[in-house]
């Protein structure tokens, strides 16, 4: 089994990457499932069901979300509409959507951090209960995509989790960080898979907006750059059986349009 991960994708430019070069990595590198953060697709900031569409279509069998998940209105009322789309499984009861979902007998559960994040339920407990509910039914390859601001707080869930899932993928900062690795019991961790939008930006954005922000302090509305391309993401080589990582390693491209 080989989970190709995908990082969280910024706006337009980040969605014609991905049209451009996920089908191609997908057959390329023989990938058996694709996992896309998609809660910056629409305009670098949340999502809506016609772009989670597109994702799918471009060949992402999963959709995963973060804390934009909610910043188009319109995902509220269309996101349980969506099989192949998750939200963050700590968010409070009673919010709309689903925080796992079983694809190709593969669990793929979505959590989101809270070390410098809004607030948000407990993640560690929340994933610890849904193992516990769903015992012996959850299949043996499980990727957590984990979106958390700290550095600490996402390599503490890789150590909480080693040898209960496969893979503990960090999502949200947008910077690739160089940490993959296979933990001791068998569990793949990367603080940060990075993103795929706009390599001359701030993290996906107009840089000349965020700079003035910092300079000035005034507020002033994001807009996504353009530009080349940077597409982060991680590949991740397990074994059926046991559902153990045999191997993470980072697949980086640069799409330079057209």
């Amino acid at each position: 089994m080989r989970v190709l991960f995908v990082g969280d994708v910024v706006g337009r430019p980040g969605r014609s990457a991905v049209r451009a070069l996920l089908p191609g990595l997908r057959s390329g590198l023989g990938v058996d499932l694709a996992i896309l953060n998609g809660e910056n697709a629409a305009g670098g900031a949340g999502l809506t069901a016609e772009i989670a569409h597109e994702l799918h279509a471009a060949g992402a069998d999963v959709v995963t979300n973060g804390n934009h998940v909610w910043d188009q209105r319109q995902f509220v009322k269309e996101i349980d509409g969506l099989d192949f789309c998750v939200r963050p499984l700590n968010l409070p009861r009673g919010v709309p959507g689903r925080g796992w979902v079983i694809a190709r007998d593969v669990l793929v559960v979505n959590a989101i951090g809270r070390t410098f994040m809004a607030p948000a339920d407990d993640p560690f407990r929340a994933i610890d209960a849904l193992l516990e509910e769903l015992g012996t039914a959850a299949p043996r390859v499980r990727v957590l995509d984990w979106h958390a601001e700290a550095t600490s707080e996402k390599v503490a869930m890789g150590w909480h989790l080693d040898g209960r899932f496969s893979a503990v993928l960090g999502s949200h900062t947008h910077v690739a960080t160089a940490d993959a690795r296979v933990l001791p019991r068998g569990t793949a961790l990367v603080t940060d898979t990075g993103m795929v939008g706009p390599r001359d930006s701030v993290l996906g954005m107009d840089p000349s907006i965020i700079v003035e922000r910092f300079t000035t302090g005034m507020p002033r509305r994001f807009e996504v750059a353009s530009g080349p391309v940077v597409f982060n993401s991680v590949l991740v080589d397990l074994d059926d059986a046991t559902g153990t990582a045999r191997s993470i390693e980072r697949v980086d491209r640069l799409w330079e349009g057209g």
